[in-house]
C-alpha cells in the first residue's frame, strides 16, 4: 500500500538547548533543542498508520553556547549532556557537523557517549574516523520500506581547523562520495535520503552562483550531479530554507533549533517515490514537552558561572551600540581582544573580528556572561611572522566587507547573502591604516604604518590573529600555519577573563589608528 515519510531534521542547534540567548539571567527567546525535539516528539505520536516518521540530527551540536563552553571547558561536566538530550528526542541519525571537531576528537568521543543513535559520517576516512563514527550510511527499514540515510560533512574543515584536532582523518569530496555509495544504496533501498552538513553554493531556483565555488557549500552540485537522491538535508550556512533542486527536495533548518526542516515523501505501491516537498516548522511557539526537559542541575550551574564577575572596567565605554560605526572607526571592545591576544603573545600587532551583530561589547563591571556571550568561540591565539606585502593583501582583503551604496559607506552584500560573514572582517591595533572604499579593490589601502613609518613590501611583522584566520580561514590566504611564531594553549575567552583580572580596573581607550573613507562622496 502507498505510505509517506516525513523526515525531520535539525542543524546548527549550537548547543541551545532552553529557549535563551544567554544575554541575562531571564532572557527568553523562542528558539532552543527543546522546543525542536518537542515537534519531533509531537509529529511521531500523531503519524498516521501509513506515515513513516524519521529524525536526523544534522551536525553542529555540540558548541556555540555559553552551555557548551562551560561543558567543554569546566572541570566534572557531563559532557555527554547534549546527545543525552537528542536521545530522549529519538533521533534516527547524526552527522557531524564542522564545529564538532572544535575541541578535538577526544571531546566528541566524550559528548556522543550518551546518544542511541549512530552518527553517519561517509566522506571523513582516516584512522581515526572509527573513534568518531559509526558509519558511512545507515538502511532503515520500517513498514516494509528500506530507506537509507547517507552522512556527509563540508570537506573545507582542513580549512578551518587546528590540525591536531582532526589529526589521522581525511575529509574527502563529497561529490565523489556520493557519486561512489548513491549507486550502491539505490540497489540496497526503496528511498536515499543524503543528510549533508554544508550548504548551497547556487540560488535554487535559478542555479546562479551565490559564493565563491570550493568544497565549503555543495549541496546544489550534489542535486544536479548525483542521480538517486530522493531527498536532501543541508545545513551550515545558518540559512532557512525549503525547496526543491532538480525536482529533489531539500530543507536547512536555520540555526539554534529555531526551526525544524520537514521533506514529505510520498511512496506508492511499490515504495517509489511519486512526490516530494519540503517545509520549515518554526519552534517558537511551540510549548516544550516537560518528558524531554533534563536535570535543570547543569543548566542552574551554568547560569551561576555566568553571574561570576571577572573586572571592571573604566573611561572608555566597551558597550557595542553601533556595529557598524564599530567596523568603521574600531572600538574599544575589539581594542581588548587586540591587547590581550598582543600581551599573550609577545606582539604588537593583533587583529580580531567583531563575529555579528549581536555582540553587545562589555559593561563597566564584566561578568562572565558578557565574555562567553561575546566571544562564543573556542579560538586560540596565533602570531605569524609575515612581510609587509603580506599585511597590506590582508588589509585588501578587509576592503571587500565594504561598498558604496546611495551615498553611503555600507557592508558589501558578498558579506551578508547567502550567508552572514561578519566574522571575515578584522580590525587591527599596533597599526595606523586607511581604505578608500571609492577605489578599486587592491589598490583601497591609502596608508599603512608600523611605529609611524610607512611599511615596505619586504618589512617583516608579527601580527597576532584566532587559530580560524592563522590558518587562512576568510579566504585569507596570506595568512597560513607555516608562518606561525607562536599559539596560546589557552582560549581566547580564558585570556580576556584573566586579563581583566590582572587588570582591574581596565583603562579602556578609544581607538583611533583607523579610518575609512570614500573619496567619492568628499567631493560632493
Amino acid at each position: 500500500m502507498p505510505k509517506t515519510i516525513k523526515l525531520l531534521s535539525t542543524s546548527d542547534v549550537h548547543g541551545y538547548v532552553y529557549p535563551t540567548n544567554y544575554s541575562t539571567k531571564d532572557n527568553y527567546t523562542g528558539i532552543g533543542l527543546l522546543k525542536a525535539g518537542t515537534i519531533i516528539k509531537q509529529t511521531r505520536e500523531q503519524a498516521a498508520t501509513d506515515e513513516i516518521i524519521l529524525a536526523v540530527e544534522n551536525g553542529d551540536l555540540i558548541q556555540g553556547s555559553p552551555l557548551t563552553s562551560y561543558l567543554a571547558e569546566q572541570p566534572d561536566t557531563p559532557k555527554d549532556y547534549l546527545t543525552g538530550i537528542t536521545s530522549q528526542i529519538g533521533y534516527d541519525a547524526g552527522v557531524l557537523g564542522n564545529h564538532e571537531f572544535n575541541y578535538g576528537i577526544d571531546y566528541i568521543r566524550a559528548a556522543e557517549a550518551k546518544r542511541n543513535y549512530p552518527i553517519l559520517s561517509a566522506n571523513i576516512t582516516g584512522a581515526e574516523h572509527e573513534q568518531i563514527a559509526d558509519a558511512p550510511y545507515q538502511i532503515i527499514k520500517k513498514q516494509g520500506v528500506k530507506i537509507a540515510i547517507l552522512g556527509l560533512t563540508t570537506a573545507f574543515v582542513p580549512n578551518w581547523e587546528m590540525a591536531e584536532n582532526i589529526q589521522g582523518l581525511t575529509f574527502n569530496s563529497i561529490l565523489e562520495t556520493a557519486q561512489a555509495l548513491v549507486p550502491q544504496l539505490r540497489q540496497q533501498a526503496d528511498v536515499v535520503i543524503v543528510a549533508y552538513h554544508g550548504g548551497l553554493e547556487a540560488d535554487p531556483e535559478t542555479g546562479e552562483p551565490t559564493e565563491k565555488e570550493t568544497v565549503e557549500n555543495e549541496g546544489y552540485r550534489l542535486l544536479t550531479t548525483v542521480p538517486g537522491i530522493d531527498a536532501l538535508i543541508t545545513g551550515h550556512q545558518h540559512r532557512e530554507l525549503a525547496g526543491t533542486i532538480n525536482h529533489v527536495p531539500f530543507t536547512q533548518p536555520g540555526v539554534r533549533g529555531s526551526n525544524v526542516g520537514q521533506i514529505t515523501l510520498e511512496l506508492d505501491d511499490d515504495h517509489h517515490v511519486i512526490n516530494g516537498t519540503s517545509k520549515l516548522l518554526k519552534t517558537a511557539d511551540v510549548a516544550i514537552d516537560e518528558s524531554l526537559l533534563p536535570d535543570p542541575q547543569v543548566e542552574n550551574q551554568v547560569q551561576a558561572w555566568l553571574e561570576e564577575p571577572v573586572g571592571t572596567v573604566t573611561r572608555a565605554d566597551l558597550r557595542v551600540h553601533d556595529h557598524l560605526q564599530a567596523r568603521l572607526h574600531g572600538h574599544p571592545y575589539l581594542a581588548l581582544i587586540n591587547q590581550v591576544q598582543m600581551e599573550a603573545l609577545g606582539t604588537d600587532i593583533s587583529g580580531t573580528a567583531l563575529f555579528n551583530n549581536e555582540i553587545t561589547g562589555l559593561s563597566p563591571t564584566v561578568s562572565m556572561r558578557e565574555i562567553i556571550s561575546n566571544y562564543s568561540y573556542p579560538n586560540t591565539a596565533f602570531s605569524e611572522r609575515i612581510t609587509g606585502k603580506e599585511m597590506r593583501a590582508a588589509l585588501e582583503q578587509n576592503t571587500k566587507f565594504f561598498t558604496v551604496r546611495d551615498g553611503q559607506i555600507v557592508i558589501n552584500d558578498e558579506f551578508m547573502k547567502p550567508k552572514l560573514q561578519l566574522y571575515n572582517y578584522d580590525f587591527y591595533s599596533g597599526i595606523d591604516y586607511e581604505f578608500d572604499i571609492s577605489q578599486p579593490v587592491g589598490h583601497r589601502v591609502t596608508k599603512f604604518n608600523y611605529h609611524g613609518q610607512p611599511v615596505t613590501d619586504d618589512q617583516e611583522l608579527v601580527v597576532a590573529m584566532n587559530n580560524y584566520r592563522a590558518i587562512g580561514g576568510g579566504d585569507y590566504q596570506m595568512f597560513s600555519i607555516d608562518k606561525v611564531v607562536q599559539q596560546t594553549s589557552e582560549t581566547i575567552p580564558n585570556l580576556m577573563i584573566k586579563y581583566l583580572k590582572d587588570h582591574d580596573p581596565y583603562h579602556a581607550t578609544e581607538p583611533n589608528n583607523f579610518r575609512v573613507r570614500a573619496s567619492e562622496l568628499e567631493k560632493n
